[in-house]
Protein backbone atom coordinates (compact mmCIF):
# COMPACT_ATOMS: atom_id res chain seq x y z
CA UNK A 1 0.00 0.00 0.00
CA UNK A 2 1.40 3.41 -0.95
CA UNK A 3 1.34 6.41 1.33
CA UNK A 4 -1.20 7.97 -1.06
CA UNK A 5 -3.96 5.61 0.08
CA UNK A 6 -2.91 5.26 3.72
CA UNK A 7 -5.32 8.11 4.52
CA UNK A 8 -8.63 8.28 2.66
CA UNK A 9 -10.36 11.65 2.68
CA UNK A 10 -13.88 12.01 1.32
CA UNK A 11 -17.04 14.04 1.61
CA UNK A 12 -20.21 12.39 2.88
CA UNK A 13 -23.00 14.95 2.77
CA UNK A 14 -22.02 17.73 5.16
CA UNK A 15 -19.20 15.74 6.77
CA UNK A 16 -15.57 15.45 5.81
CA UNK A 17 -14.49 11.88 6.57
CA UNK A 18 -10.88 10.87 7.29
CA UNK A 19 -10.18 7.13 7.29
CA UNK A 20 -6.79 5.92 8.51
CA UNK A 21 -6.19 3.11 6.06
CA UNK A 22 -3.32 0.88 7.18
CA UNK A 23 -5.33 -1.88 8.88
CA UNK A 24 -2.48 -4.43 8.74
CA UNK A 25 -0.34 -1.99 10.75
CA UNK A 26 -3.28 -1.09 13.04
CA UNK A 27 -3.40 2.22 11.18
CA UNK A 28 -0.09 3.36 12.68
CA UNK A 29 0.80 6.90 11.63
CA UNK A 30 3.56 7.72 9.18
CA UNK A 31 4.86 11.19 8.34
CA UNK A 32 2.95 11.35 5.01
CA UNK A 33 -0.24 10.37 6.82
CA UNK A 34 0.16 13.24 9.29
CA UNK A 35 0.68 15.70 6.44
CA UNK A 36 -2.34 14.36 4.55
CA UNK A 37 -4.63 14.70 7.59
CA UNK A 38 -3.46 18.27 8.14
CA UNK A 39 -3.99 19.10 4.47
CA UNK A 40 -7.54 17.73 4.51
CA UNK A 41 -8.45 19.61 7.68
CA UNK A 42 -7.05 22.86 6.30
CA UNK A 43 -9.03 22.46 3.10
CA UNK A 44 -12.28 21.73 4.91
CA UNK A 45 -11.84 24.53 7.44
CA UNK A 46 -12.71 27.14 4.82
CA UNK A 47 -15.28 25.05 2.95
CA UNK A 48 -18.82 26.13 3.89
CA UNK A 49 -20.16 22.82 2.60
CA UNK A 50 -18.28 20.91 5.30
CA UNK A 51 -19.93 21.34 8.70
CA UNK A 52 -17.97 18.75 10.69
CA UNK A 53 -15.17 16.21 10.39
CA UNK A 54 -15.23 12.52 11.28
CA UNK A 55 -12.04 10.49 11.78
CA UNK A 56 -12.09 6.71 11.93
CA UNK A 57 -9.85 3.69 11.38
CA UNK A 58 -10.08 1.06 8.67
CA UNK A 59 -10.49 -2.57 9.71
CA UNK A 60 -11.93 -4.08 12.85
CA UNK A 61 -9.05 -3.69 15.28
CA UNK A 62 -8.81 -0.02 16.08
CA UNK A 63 -8.55 3.63 15.17
CA UNK A 64 -4.76 3.84 15.44
CA UNK A 65 -2.07 2.02 17.43
CA UNK A 66 0.30 5.00 17.45
CA UNK A 67 3.23 6.22 15.41
CA UNK A 68 5.41 4.02 13.25
CA UNK A 69 7.85 3.07 16.02
CA UNK A 70 9.88 0.79 13.75
CA UNK A 71 10.76 3.85 11.67
CA UNK A 72 11.63 5.80 14.83
CA UNK A 73 13.80 2.88 16.03
CA UNK A 74 15.67 2.78 12.71
CA UNK A 75 16.13 6.55 12.76
CA UNK A 76 17.46 6.49 16.33
CA UNK A 77 19.97 3.79 15.40
CA UNK A 78 21.09 5.56 12.22
CA UNK A 79 21.07 9.06 13.66
CA UNK A 80 19.40 10.53 10.57
CA UNK A 81 17.04 12.84 12.46
CA UNK A 82 13.99 11.93 10.37
CA UNK A 83 11.87 11.51 13.50
CA UNK A 84 12.40 15.17 14.39
CA UNK A 85 10.50 16.29 11.30
CA UNK A 86 7.79 13.71 11.91
CA UNK A 87 7.24 14.84 15.49
CA UNK A 88 7.27 18.51 14.54
CA UNK A 89 4.44 17.98 12.04
CA UNK A 90 2.59 15.48 14.22
CA UNK A 91 2.50 17.78 17.23
CA UNK A 92 1.42 20.71 15.04
CA UNK A 93 -1.45 18.50 13.85
CA UNK A 94 -2.39 17.68 17.45
CA UNK A 95 -2.56 21.40 18.26
CA UNK A 96 -4.57 22.10 15.10
CA UNK A 97 -7.11 19.41 16.00
CA UNK A 98 -7.52 20.92 19.48
CA UNK A 99 -8.36 24.36 18.07
CA UNK A 100 -10.23 23.20 14.95
CA UNK A 101 -13.19 25.56 14.46
CA UNK A 102 -15.65 22.87 13.33
CA UNK A 103 -16.84 19.80 15.23
CA UNK A 104 -14.18 17.10 15.04
CA UNK A 105 -15.73 13.72 15.73
CA UNK A 106 -13.25 10.98 16.65
CA UNK A 107 -14.55 7.41 16.54
CA UNK A 108 -12.21 5.81 19.08
CA UNK A 109 -13.28 2.23 18.46
CA UNK A 110 -10.82 -0.57 19.27
CA UNK A 111 -7.16 0.18 19.92
CA UNK A 112 -6.32 3.87 20.38
CA UNK A 113 -2.76 4.32 21.61
CA UNK A 114 0.03 6.87 21.46
CA UNK A 115 -0.32 8.82 18.22
CA UNK A 116 -3.87 7.49 17.94
CA UNK A 117 -4.71 9.41 21.10
CA UNK A 118 -3.13 12.47 19.52
CA UNK A 119 -5.45 12.45 16.51
CA UNK A 120 -8.57 11.74 18.56
CA UNK A 121 -8.54 12.84 22.19
CA UNK A 122 -7.85 16.51 21.36
CA UNK A 123 -11.01 16.61 19.25
CA UNK A 124 -14.24 18.28 20.31
CA UNK A 125 -16.39 15.12 20.09
CA UNK A 126 -14.76 11.85 21.22
CA UNK A 127 -16.67 8.58 21.00
CA UNK A 128 -15.59 5.29 22.62
CA UNK A 129 -17.16 1.83 22.35
CA UNK A 130 -17.08 -1.40 24.35
CA UNK A 131 -14.09 -2.40 22.20
CA UNK A 132 -12.03 0.70 22.98
CA UNK A 133 -8.60 0.26 24.56
CA UNK A 134 -7.06 3.68 25.14
CA UNK A 135 -3.46 4.01 26.33
CA UNK A 136 -0.24 5.98 26.35
CA UNK A 137 2.17 3.00 26.63
CA UNK A 138 5.42 4.80 25.90
CA UNK A 139 7.34 3.96 29.09
CA UNK A 140 7.38 0.33 27.94
CA UNK A 141 9.55 1.23 24.93
CA UNK A 142 11.87 3.62 26.75
CA UNK A 143 9.95 6.68 25.57
CA UNK A 144 7.75 9.32 27.21
CA UNK A 145 4.05 10.11 26.53
CA UNK A 146 3.84 12.66 23.72
CA UNK A 147 1.23 13.98 21.18
CA UNK A 148 -0.17 16.08 24.02
CA UNK A 149 -0.57 12.98 26.17
CA UNK A 150 1.08 14.58 29.18
CA UNK A 151 -1.37 17.49 28.85
CA UNK A 152 -4.36 15.15 28.81
CA UNK A 153 -3.12 12.92 31.62
CA UNK A 154 -2.10 15.86 33.82
CA UNK A 155 -5.74 17.03 33.67
CA UNK A 156 -7.27 13.67 34.66
CA UNK A 157 -8.97 13.53 38.09
CA UNK A 158 -6.69 13.01 41.08
CA UNK A 159 -3.64 10.92 40.22
CA UNK A 160 -5.31 8.78 37.56
CA UNK A 161 -3.18 10.31 34.83
CA UNK A 162 0.02 9.52 36.67
CA UNK A 163 -1.08 5.91 37.06
CA UNK A 164 -1.85 5.58 33.35
CA UNK A 165 1.35 7.34 32.28
CA UNK A 166 3.75 5.29 34.41
CA UNK A 167 2.11 1.89 33.94
CA UNK A 168 1.13 2.44 30.30
CA UNK A 169 -2.10 0.61 31.08
CA UNK A 170 -4.95 0.59 28.57
CA UNK A 171 -8.41 1.61 29.73
CA UNK A 172 -11.87 0.80 28.44
CA UNK A 173 -14.77 3.10 27.70
CA UNK A 174 -15.91 3.98 31.23
CA UNK A 175 -12.40 4.72 32.44
CA UNK A 176 -11.60 6.76 29.32
CA UNK A 177 -14.67 8.86 30.08
CA UNK A 178 -13.67 9.21 33.74
CA UNK A 179 -10.16 10.36 32.79
CA UNK A 180 -11.41 12.95 30.30
CA UNK A 181 -10.04 11.11 27.27
CA UNK A 182 -13.51 10.70 25.72
CA UNK A 183 -16.99 12.24 25.88
CA UNK A 184 -19.53 9.67 24.71
CA UNK A 185 -20.07 5.92 24.73
CA UNK A 186 -21.74 4.39 21.68
CA UNK A 187 -22.02 0.61 21.21
CA UNK A 188 -19.81 -0.47 18.32
CA UNK A 189 -22.74 -1.94 16.43
CA UNK A 190 -24.30 1.51 16.20
CA UNK A 191 -21.27 3.23 14.65
CA UNK A 192 -22.23 2.67 10.98
CA UNK A 193 -25.67 4.21 11.53
CA UNK A 194 -24.16 7.04 13.58
CA UNK A 195 -21.64 7.80 10.85
CA UNK A 196 -24.37 7.79 8.22
CA UNK A 197 -26.44 10.28 10.20
CA UNK A 198 -23.46 12.58 10.72
CA UNK A 199 -23.51 13.19 6.97
CA UNK A 200 -26.72 15.13 7.33
CA UNK A 201 -26.93 16.53 10.86
CA UNK A 202 -24.62 18.01 13.52
CA UNK A 203 -23.03 15.65 16.05
CA UNK A 204 -24.76 17.44 18.94
CA UNK A 205 -28.14 16.46 17.47
CA UNK A 206 -27.21 12.95 16.37
CA UNK A 207 -25.24 11.60 19.33
CA UNK A 208 -28.04 11.61 21.93
CA UNK A 209 -29.88 9.04 19.80
CA UNK A 210 -26.93 6.64 19.88
CA UNK A 211 -25.15 7.26 23.19
CA UNK A 212 -25.57 4.82 26.05
CA UNK A 213 -24.03 4.01 29.44
CA UNK A 214 -20.90 1.84 29.33
CA UNK A 215 -20.14 -1.08 31.58
CA UNK A 216 -18.44 0.09 34.80
CA UNK A 217 -14.68 0.52 34.72
CA UNK A 218 -12.10 -0.14 37.42
CA UNK A 219 -10.41 3.18 38.10
CA UNK A 220 -13.20 4.73 40.15
CA UNK A 221 -13.01 1.95 42.76
CA UNK A 222 -9.20 2.19 42.75
CA UNK A 223 -9.08 5.94 43.40
CA UNK A 224 -8.17 5.43 47.06
CA UNK A 225 -4.84 3.73 46.48
CA UNK A 226 -4.12 5.54 43.22
CA UNK A 227 -4.50 9.01 44.71
CA UNK A 228 -2.48 8.08 47.80
CA UNK A 229 0.36 6.20 46.16
CA UNK A 230 0.95 8.39 43.14
CA UNK A 231 1.04 11.56 45.25
CA UNK A 232 4.57 10.58 46.32
CA UNK A 233 7.45 12.79 45.22
CA UNK A 234 9.52 10.21 43.35
CA UNK A 235 8.95 7.10 41.27
CA UNK A 236 10.80 5.07 43.90
CA UNK A 237 8.45 6.26 46.62
CA UNK A 238 5.41 5.63 44.40
CA UNK A 239 6.54 2.03 43.93
CA UNK A 240 7.16 1.61 47.66
CA UNK A 241 3.69 2.93 48.49
CA UNK A 242 2.07 0.66 45.91
CA UNK A 243 3.88 -2.40 47.23
CA UNK A 244 2.99 -1.56 50.81
CA UNK A 245 -0.64 -0.57 50.32
CA UNK A 246 -2.03 -4.06 50.71
CA UNK A 247 -4.21 -4.10 47.60
CA UNK A 248 -3.46 -6.73 44.91
CA UNK A 249 -4.19 -4.20 42.16
CA UNK A 250 -1.70 -1.75 43.68
CA UNK A 251 0.94 -4.47 43.89
CA UNK A 252 0.32 -5.37 40.26
CA UNK A 253 0.74 -1.70 39.28
CA UNK A 254 4.09 -1.59 41.09
CA UNK A 255 5.29 -4.70 39.31
CA UNK A 256 4.19 -3.26 35.98
CA UNK A 257 6.06 -0.02 36.63
CA UNK A 258 9.24 -1.89 37.60
CA UNK A 259 9.27 -3.49 34.15
CA UNK A 260 9.41 -0.13 32.37
CA UNK A 261 12.44 1.98 31.48
CA UNK A 262 13.70 3.62 34.70
CA UNK A 263 14.81 6.71 32.80
CA UNK A 264 11.51 7.00 30.91
CA UNK A 265 9.58 6.65 34.17
CA UNK A 266 11.40 9.49 35.85
CA UNK A 267 11.20 11.74 32.80
CA UNK A 268 7.49 10.95 32.48
CA UNK A 269 6.75 11.90 36.07
CA UNK A 270 8.64 15.17 35.64
CA UNK A 271 6.88 15.81 32.31
CA UNK A 272 3.45 15.41 33.90
CA UNK A 273 4.26 17.82 36.68
CA UNK A 274 5.63 20.40 34.29
CA UNK A 275 2.62 19.93 32.00
CA UNK A 276 0.27 20.63 34.88
CA UNK A 277 2.11 23.89 35.57
CA UNK A 278 2.17 24.90 31.89
CA UNK A 279 -1.59 24.48 31.62
CA UNK A 280 -2.24 25.04 27.91
CA UNK A 281 -1.71 22.38 25.25
CA UNK A 282 0.70 24.17 22.93
CA UNK A 283 3.47 24.86 25.47
CA UNK A 284 3.12 21.25 26.61
CA UNK A 285 3.59 20.08 23.01
CA UNK A 286 6.71 22.24 22.79
CA UNK A 287 8.01 20.56 25.94
CA UNK A 288 7.17 17.12 24.55
CA UNK A 289 9.02 17.98 21.35
CA UNK A 290 12.19 18.72 23.32
CA UNK A 291 11.81 15.53 25.35
CA UNK A 292 11.16 13.39 22.28
CA UNK A 293 14.14 14.79 20.38
CA UNK A 294 16.42 14.17 23.33
CA UNK A 295 15.02 10.65 23.68
CA UNK A 296 16.43 9.83 20.23
CA UNK A 297 19.87 9.80 21.84
CA UNK A 298 18.74 7.59 24.73
CA UNK A 299 19.71 3.92 24.50
CA UNK A 300 16.40 2.90 26.06
CA UNK A 301 14.30 3.95 23.05
CA UNK A 302 16.19 1.69 20.66
CA UNK A 303 16.31 -1.13 23.20
CA UNK A 304 12.64 -0.84 24.12
CA UNK A 305 11.42 -1.03 20.52
CA UNK A 306 13.81 -3.89 19.86
CA UNK A 307 12.48 -5.90 22.79
CA UNK A 308 8.79 -5.18 22.29
CA UNK A 309 8.39 -4.93 18.52
CA UNK A 310 11.38 -6.22 16.58
CA UNK A 311 12.79 -9.24 18.43
CA UNK A 312 9.69 -9.51 20.65
CA UNK A 313 11.64 -11.16 23.46
CA UNK A 314 9.91 -8.79 25.94
CA UNK A 315 13.18 -8.61 27.89
CA UNK A 316 14.58 -5.11 27.50
CA UNK A 317 17.96 -4.31 29.04
CA UNK A 318 17.52 -0.77 30.28
CA UNK A 319 20.43 1.65 30.74
CA UNK A 320 20.58 2.54 33.61
CA UNK A 321 18.95 -0.64 34.84
CA UNK A 322 17.41 0.66 38.07
CA UNK A 323 15.51 3.72 39.24
CA UNK A 324 18.17 4.54 41.79
CA UNK A 325 20.80 4.91 39.08
CA UNK A 326 18.83 7.59 37.19
CA UNK A 327 20.00 10.96 38.51
CA UNK A 328 18.28 14.33 38.53
CA UNK A 329 20.84 15.46 35.96
CA UNK A 330 19.88 12.55 33.70
CA UNK A 331 16.26 13.68 33.83
CA UNK A 332 17.03 17.37 33.35
CA UNK A 333 18.87 16.66 30.09
CA UNK A 334 15.58 15.66 28.45
CA UNK A 335 14.13 19.12 28.93
CA UNK A 336 16.87 21.23 27.34
CA UNK A 337 16.49 22.48 23.80
CA UNK A 338 17.83 19.88 21.39
CA UNK A 339 20.51 20.97 18.89
CA UNK A 340 18.18 20.75 15.88
CA UNK A 341 19.82 23.32 13.61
Amino acid sequence: MSDDDSVLCSLDGRAGVITLNRPRALNALTHPMVLRIHEALAGWEGDPGVEQVVIRGAGERGLCAGGDIRAIHDDAKAGTGASVGFWRDEYRLNAYIARYPKPYVALMDGIVMGGGVGVSAHGSVRVVTERSRVAMPETGIGFVPDVGGTHLLARAPGRLGTHLALTGSAVGAADALLCGLADHFVPAGRLPALTAELAGAPAREVLPRYAAAPEPGRLAEWRGWIDHCYAADTVEEIVDRLLGYGDPAAKEAAETILGKSPTALKVTLESLRRAAALGALEPVLEQEFRVSCNALASPDLVEGVRAQVIDKDRSPRWTPATLGEVTEEDVARFFVAAPLG
